[in-house]
């Protein structure tokens, strides 16, 4: 099938619409931080992790990288277990997997009441599930979750990264992404790198380029199609896809009242083709 259908998030008030291309050579990939399922503070605390459910499923990506996702979280858990959802029983990777999707999930932190840690949603078979620490001191905890992928007869690599609040960590942790991808990843085989940089200058392309990886931007390159942070009023790009062996044919980012609730982060989505 070789048609495009344009149509609104499911169940979502928001003026963004998403295409879906059923082209077999398109690979529809998404990023997004989804602040643990929670927002806000004190007393008005909200769960949105139901919420997350409904918008990760209409951003109907074949690959999703998410970020803050939790295992569990004895606090929270205990808090919402009341209210008219409820906290989810599984882990919200597991959660959060649309129907027919696999998921696979490593923690990154451990707190005193949970974990929490990078996930991959995808609708293609998945391989091993490898982690890689790149904590850069101890009062940050970050990693990387390494999975393959079998897309249209081919295996590729999804890398998904959260990376630290502190340039010069940020600079490292490329380093050590580089040699996680030499050391894991055979040479010329595709990869896709993608997660919350935290790279607020822009400072990073320059250095992801020098091991190889090539960011994922439109060409046309309209900037409101990549910012994502913060989600009420979307500034800075954070969340990004860089990768080797395709080409970006388009981004966007969903926007709404919707969307701006769910988390502080909005969701960036590619359309991808290999090369």
């Amino acid at each position: 099938m070789n048609a495009r259908v344009t149509r609104p998030p499911l169940g979502l008030a928001s003026t963004t619409t998403i295409s879906t291309d059923f082209t077999s050579q398109v690979l529809r990939v998404a990023t997004y931080n989804i602040h643990k399922g929670v927002r806000g503070v004190g007393p008005q605390k909200r769960l949105e992790i139901h919420n997350l459910g409904l918008g990760i499923e209409a951003l109907d990506a074949d690959l999703v990288f998410l970020q803050e996702v939790r295992l569990f979280h004895a606090r929270d858990a205990r808090r919402f277990d009341q209210t008219w959802f409820g906290w989810p029983e599984e882990g919200q990777a597991e959660f959060l997997a649309p129907q027919g999707y696999e998921s696979a999930y490593r923690s990154n932190a451990i707190t005193r009441d949970g974990e929490h840690g990078n996930a991959l949603l995808s609708r293609w078979p998945l391989g091993d599930v490898g982690h890689h620490d790149v904590s850069d001191h101890r009062f940050e905890q970050r990693g990387l979750l390494h999975v393959p992928v079998s897309w249209q007869g081919m295996k590729m690599h999804a890398v998904v990264a959260h990376f630290g609040l502190i340039h010069a960590s940020r600079v490292r942790q490329v380093q050590r992404l580089a040699r996680f991808i030499e050391a894991e990843v055979p040479a010329g085989e595709p990869v896709l790198v993608a997660g919350d940089f935290n790279d607020w200058g822009e400072r990073l392309d320059k250095l992801m380029h020098v091991i190889g990886l090539e960011r994922a931007v439109a060409p046309e390159g309209q900037r409101d199609a990549r910012v994502t942070f913060p989600s009420r009023v979307p500034v800075f790009a954070l969340d990004r896809v860089y990768m080797r062996g395709f080409r970006c044919l388009s981004t966007m980012v969903p926007r709404g009242s919707a969307w701006a609730r769910m988390s502080d982060h909005l969701p960036l989505v590619a359309e991808l083709e290999p090369v």
